[in-house]
């Protein structure tokens, strides 16, 4: 065994161990321990896998163990999903292991981790195993989630004690005292990270199905950490073709670290063995996924249940008292998904009519949904500040849905330093307007050319002038349920992009209001505002599809909206 740390995605320097072979292994297990514990808790593991042409890693998240940060607390889980993601990037780079060749093996709160991750990101591992997870806590207290949640709004930053005694987790009086004993292992948890995990847990459930890759479950028959309940719905949900649930009858929770354990490394032996002796899992590409899968069925849900008689008052309430909000009556002019209602929606600036309107205009701006797309808009500027800086001296981007081109034109104004220029498209006429007025605002107008276009228009695209070096989709592809024309744009600019060109593209692959904007709210034509929401693996298949490689991934932290930068082959 070898000790190292790796820089994660903020600077964070997290710790990790390797076991690495005397040469270069091909495939992988990466190994996740559970909340307040530590990576050295799964060496057992680690030596019953018997598995010595693999390299195996096993690190310590982030303020667990020997890893940077605050003990259990974090800005929020998304951070340390971000941190996963990191790692796996390290290890390509660093070791020249593909993800397709690696297995992950995840614990506890870890799992939660892990199964965000996998359904966030969309990666091509070989395969996922999940150890007792943490789908929804056992907490005991009657109401104690809601107590959280107000405790949190009006005193933030506080933690909460693990009731979990080692007896309790495994019948083994040996690895009791070992765990009794180990200083590194710690009781709390941020009351912020155990509120998040319920929420991430809760989408990971729901949105099984966008998992695709083969997976183990392990579920303990005497857990009195976790439910079970949770872990079975997620399994029944799961998108994978090969998928397998074990129960195991008389374990506790720690189920690694328990008296029959044995027959838990056995399994996950034998779970590692074939997949790596199989070539890797190839799921059919999710091109069709508009006409059939999952979330085109809940797309047609939507649409069927709309009338009912609460979302018919709700409109009716949203559609008179809610004009009062300046937001609220802007979209019910432009249309909620217009770009004049992201522009307003980015800046950010309280309005209405009365003490009323503004309340309500704040808590119009304050909603996940647009929270998620201000964070979409301060990321787009900083990725897209990366990705021209590595496109020569004098890079020209294309955004081909500007919208209110607000993020574009703030990213030049902010780099001045470097000599880029931009032509912003978009089919409306009053988008263009309001771009140019912004440009005009931060003295951009010798440096931004504006252009009413089709970006469906592959043609058009094709024949850009000049040649951009980048080009960004933000917004565009996820107001629009059909694949076709998507699939059209993004061939498109494949032929528009020099080879090295770079692809930004945006996707929003879960969203906790859907029922109500679909329900009560319009888009820019006047009609329901129903959207299909697209998982991450079929938005990434169709930039496959038009050939372009994937490189980089963000994701807010409430695994609403992502960004993504492909390259032309």
């Amino acid at each position: 065994m070898t000790t190292h740390t790796f820089p994660s995605h903020d600077g964070a320097e997290l710790f990790y161990r390797a076991w690495l072979p005397h040469f270069q292994a091909r495939q992988a297990i990466v190994v996740m321990h559970r909340g307040h514990e530590h990576s050295g808790r799964m060496l057992e593991l680690v030596q019953a896998l018997q598995m010595p042409e693999t390299a195996i890693f096993a690190w310590d998240q982030r303020g667990h163990g020997q890893s940077s940060g605050k003990r259990g607390a974090a800005e929020n889980l998304g951070v340390i999903i971000r941190d996963l993601e990191a790692f796996f990037q390290h290890i390509e780079k660093t070791y020249a292991i593909a993800r397709e060749d690696c297995l992950l093996v995840a614990h506890s709160v870890g799992a939660v981790v892990a199964a965000a991750w996998v359904h966030d990101y969309a990666p091509p591992l070989r395969g996922l195993v999940l150890a007792t997870p943490a789908f929804k806590v056992k907490l005991y207290v009657p109401f104690a989630v809601p107590m959280l949640r107000l405790k949190e709004k009006l005193l933030p930053g506080g933690i909460v004690k693990s009731y979990v005694k080692s007896k309790v987790l495994t019948h083994d009086p040996e690895q009791q005292r070992a765990y009794n004993e180990d200083k590194a292992i710690f009781r709390e948890i941020s009351v912020n990270i155990l509120l998040d995990l319920y929420e991430t847990a809760r989408r990971v459930v729901e949105d099984a199905a966008a998992i695709r890759v083969p997976t183990l479950v392990f579920s303990a028959s005497q857990d009195w950490v976790v439910h079970t309940g949770p872990q079975r719905a997620f399994f029944e949900r799961l998108g994978s073709a090969d998928k397998h649930f074990h129960t195991l009858h008389g374990f506790y929770h720690a189920i690694f670290h328990e008296a029959q354990r044995e027959v838990v490394f056995n399994r996950v032996r034998a779970f590692a063995e074939r997949l790596f002796h199989s070539p890797p899992a190839k799921p059919t590409p999710l091109l069709d996924a508009d006409l059939r899968g999952h979330t085109r069925t809940e797309r047609d849900e939507l649409a069927a249940t709309r009338d009912c008689l609460s979302s018919k008052f709700t409109r009716f309430v949203f559609g008179t008292l809610g004009r009062l909000s300046k937001g609220i009556a802007l979209g019910w002019e432009a249309g909620f998904d217009s770009g004049r209602t992201l522009d307003y929606v980015y800046r950010n600036q309280p309005s209405g009519r009365l003490i009323l309107g503004w309340f309500m205009d704040k808590s119009y701006l304050d909603s996940p949904g647009w929270s998620g797309i201000r964070w979409r808009g301060q990321m787009l500027q900083r990725v897209l500040a990366e990705v021209l800086a590595k496109a020569g001296e004098k890079p020209h981007l294309v955004d081909i849905a500007c919208g209110g081109g607000r993020y574009v034109l703030q990213m030049l104004h902010d780099h001045p330093e470097m000599a880029a220029t931009a032509t912003l498209r978009d089919y409306q006429q009053p988008n263009l307007d309001t771009a140019k007025a912004t440009s005009e605002q931060l003295g951009l107008t010798e440096r931004v050319t504006f252009v009413q276009a089709d970006a469906f228009d592959r043609s058009s695209l094709a024949s850009l002038s000049p040649q951009p070096s980048v080009a960004v989709v933000s917004g565009l592809y996820e107001l629009f349920n059909a694949n076709a024309p998507v699939l059209e744009s993004l061939r498109g600019l494949f032929e528009a992009l020099p080879p090295g060109g770079r692809l930004v593209y945006t996707n929003q692959p879960w969203h906790p209001q859907l029922k109500f904007i679909a329900h009560v709210l319009t888009n820019r034509e006047g009609q329901p505002w129903i959207m299909r929401r697209r998982t991450q693996g079929e938005m990434d298949d169709l930039v496959r599809e038009a050939g372009f490689i994937k490189e980089t991934q963000e994701t807010d932290p409430a695994g609403i909206f992502t960004i993504s930068v492909a390259l032309k082959r």
